[in-house]
């Protein structure tokens, strides 16, 4: 094979890759997260250095097969090559999100907002974690187990307080 098919080839296998992230960005946005991840499986076959389609891929199968290791692996990888990508924190964020790791979902979505601070998804996400309150006990962190139990009962006495608003 010459240079110049090879070339050819490399080109036709980055356009094709392209081509089918595009198809399984539309189908993450229709919320079709399984057949977006053929997509964009089938993208990183094409083209093994796509960290986009790498990303994307490492939510849906975060989401459709709920495998941790290998959904952060793929996400974390993205965002080593694009680290000055703010949907790749997005994507490593959802991640974390997705089962339950709201500290560091809300550190990568953080890092996102620093890199681009006018990214509408990165806001609307951290908007949908709504804003977390101070520490009972400022002097104290936040982790110690005293503001922990102390969280807890404030957030359970505000709870009883809204639904008696309510009723």
């Amino acid at each position: 094979m010459s240079e110049s098919e090879s070339l050819s080839a490399a080109l036709d296998s980055a356009s094709r890759a392209e081509a089918l992230f595009q198809q399984g960005l539309v189908l993450f946005q229709r919320e079709q997260y399984e057949k977006a991840r053929v997509c964009f499986h089938a993208a990183q076959d094409a083209e093994p250095n796509h960290s986009r389609a790498r990303s994307y891929l490492g939510v849906s199968i975060a989401t459709c097969e709920r495998q941790f290791e290998e959904a952060l692996a793929l996400c974390t990888s993205a965002a080593k090559q694009e680290f000055f990508n703010p949907e790749v924190y997005l994507n490593l964020a959802r991640v974390y999100l997705c089962f339950g790791f709201k500290n560091e979902g809300c550190r990568f979505l953080m890092r996102g907002q620093m890199i681009d601070p006018a990214n509408v998804e990165i806001q609307r996400a951290l908007d949908q974690l709504g804003a977390r309150m101070d520490p009972v006990l400022r002097f104290l962190p936040r982790q110690h187990f005293i503001n922990r139990w102390l969280g807890s009962a404030r957030h359970t006495l505000t709870e009883r307080q809204d639904t008696q608003v309510a009723a």
